[in-house]
């Protein structure tokens, strides 16, 4: 029996909006995989229809909450809505889990276009 993938999926403020729209196409898609989020992100995906583990908001420790699931092999794919152009007080959590990530080589997508080349094609590599 194969084992369902799990993604994480975090978007900045300024970017909830697109998330939630890029998830509302692909539902079907997001429907396959388990989900973990940070906090009103997850609440967001979960009043769009989807069940997700939610964990703390980003800026009081859910990025790291994530980049600890990465280490712990419980994360497939990170898909983290960033938006470049503002300030973010948690900066450094944020480094965190892109590093992580690029260490333990999980494919992270920092905006749509990623994303949806991940979704789609599912992690399947």
């Amino acid at each position: 029996m194969e084992k369902k993938l799990r993604i994480a999926v975090i978007a900045h403020d300024g970017k909830k909006a697109e998330l939630i729209s890029f998830v509302i196409r692909e539902i079907e898609n997001f429907k396959e995989v388990d989900l973990l989020a940070t906090g009103t992100t997850g609440l967001l995906l979960e009043e769009a229809g989807l069940k997700v583990e939610r964990k703390r908001s980003g800026p009081l420790g859910g990025d790291a909450q994530i980049a600890a699931e990465v280490v712990e092999g419980r994360v497939h794919g990170v898909i983290f809505i960033m938006d470049p152009l503002s300030a973010h007080p948690h900066d450094p959590d944020i480094q965190m889990l892109l590093r992580i990530c690029n260490v333990m080589q999980i494919p992270i997508a920092t905006n749509i276009a990623t994303a949806k080349l991940m979704v789609r094609g599912r992690l399947r590599d």
